[in-house]
């Protein structure tokens, strides 16, 4: 007996569920991008008055801020779109895209202010460290508050949390770049400004990375980071009626939403009682797991696949 499950109870939910989720995370970037738009604007000005580097590379991330957070809401609104006949899982996926493009970008942000910094530390320039200073007070004050608002939803959409790391960034700059502006009016520190700015960059290079590297996992669906296999497969064989557990798959359709196929071999039984089964396996795997979509194959111990009156080997003569 060979018996493909795909009616995956939790799918129901998690419909409602995901929409909501999606449409919660459009209003923080909305407002995300608003600011860090504005602020991008007023940094590049401060920092061509002051002549600041660490200012200039600041104001700079915050215009790829700006596209990155375009790029996201953008993603987040597409993902709102309906599942078709052609794409049936919908375009939940735009948002994995759009992290890996965020988490590229900023990679790339981060070594052009590494090697700037690196130019300037080689031939220091005359700061106007007064202008620097007040101007990265109001960029710190503007960037906690994209932090804060992006924050929330970071945890449980990889879209966001690019987002969320490029402002992060932003924020961890204004702070550096105060510093330097201080140390500069104290003790004439010129040398202040491209060594914060060097150090901004290998901050932003390390969180790129990892978004990348988590993005690139989503897309080549690797096992989602929470699965343990074997885990898996004991909870299952715990599941009464359930002999055997193999050719297990999992992988991520995106931020939060999991899936899952499988064999399932169980006894000899009518088809009625094969169902329960299935229920109890995907209830299973929906509350411990967290997976969304799961997609079972029962087969059964008594079934021969040369005996199965169905099997085109046999040419209907077990048939009655």
């Amino acid at each position: 007996m060979g018996m493909v499950d795909d009616h995956d109870h939790g799918e129901e939910d998690h419909g409602h569920e995901q929409m909501p989720v999606q449409r919660a995370v459009t209003k923080p970037l909305v407002l995300a991008l608003a600011i860090t738009a504005s602020f991008a604007v007023f940094e590049l000005v401060g920092g061509w008055l002051s002549n600041s580097l660490a200012l200039i590379s600041d104001a700079g991330h915050m215009f790829t801020d700006v596209l990155a957070l375009a790029l996201s809401l953008g993603a987040a609104i597409i993902a709102l779109r309906e599942p078709t006949e052609k794409q049936t899982f919908g375009y939940l996926r735009v948002e994995i895209v759009a992290a890996l493009i965020n988490g590229m970008a900023l990679a790339v942000l981060a070594v052009i202010i590494i090697y700037e910094a690196f130019v300037r530390f080689q031939d220091p320039q005359d700061i106007d460290a007064e202008l620097m200073l007040l101007v990265a007070s109001i960029g710190l004050v503007a960037n906690l508050s994209s932090a804060l608002v992006l924050r929330k939803h970071s945890h449980e959409n990889l879209n966001v949390k690019g987002a969320f790391i490029h402002v992060l960034g932003d924020t961890l700059s204004s702070v550096g770049v105060i510093v330097a502006a201080v140390l500069i009016i104290l003790f004439d520190l010129v040398e202040a400004d491209p060594i914060i700015s060097a150090v901004i960059g290998v901050v932003i290079f390390y969180n790129a990375i990892g978004v990348v590297r988590q993005s690139l996992n989503i897309l080549l669906e690797f096992t989602p980071t929470h699965i343990d296999v074997d885990e898996v497969r004991a909870e299952l064989l715990q599941v009464k009626g359930v002999i055997e557990v193999h050719d297990l798959h999992f992988w991520t359709i995106a931020s939060g939403v999991y899936s899952m196929s499988g064999h399932v071999v169980v006894e000899d039984q009518p088809i009625s009682a094969c169902s329960c089964i299935i229920s109890a396996c995907e209830e299973v795997l929906r509350e411990r797991f967290h997976f969304s979509h799961t997609t079972l194959q029962l087969e059964s111990t008594a079934c021969s696949v040369d005996a199965c009156v169905f099997h085109p080997n046999n040419n209907g003569k077990n048939r009655k």
